[in-house]
């Protein structure tokens, strides 16, 4: 019995001074290891006081915001993740083309015998680009030219 008791006090010392032994992190340790993680969205911060990581900021949707949580759930240390951040959608850019589509129309289709030149809008301006013969490329510029479209690129090849 004696035995018992002594090995029963004997295992519950070690286990204490194990538990004793064992490193608690602190919470710069923890905040360098969570920024780590936030690095991946340049819009998150994180800040860890007590063991709760505090996430702020601004995600693109929820999906990348609950990735982000569980990350730092991951993290050895991390007790709690404390949610700031919103969800934010990307604006939508409509862009606008410098040169009237009736403009471009009008020398694609003074362009249309020759198969080999391609009209496009580059940088807002009208780009004529392919592969002509010199006649064909005077042709063309006369063309163009009697449009009065405005400034016209002529980038094609003359062979």
């Amino acid at each position: 019995m004696k035995k018992t008791f002594a090995m029963a006090a004997l295992a519950l010392a070690i286990s204490f001074g194990s538990i004793a032994c064992k490193k608690k992190v602190s919470d710069a340790e923890l905040t360098t290891q969570a920024t780590t993680v936030v690095t991946s969205n340049p819009n998150a911060t994180v800040e860890v006081k007590e063991g709760t990581a505090h996430l702020s900021g601004t995600f693109a949707d929820e999906a990348s915001r609950d990735a982000m949580i569980s990350q730092l759930k991951a993290i050895p240390g991390i007790k709690e993740v404390m949610d700031m951040s919103r969800i934010e959608a990307p604006v939508a850019i409509e862009t606008v083309s410098a040169v009237d589509p009736a403009v471009q129309q009008k020398v694609t289709d003074a362009v249309k015998d020759f198969p080999s030149v391609k009209v496009e809008v580059v940088n807002g301006e009208l780009t004529l680009t392919g592969d002509v013969s010199p006649a064909q490329a005077r042709k063309i510029k006369e063309s163009v030219d009697a449009l009065q479209a405005g400034k016209v690129n002529y980038n094609y090849n003359v062979k």
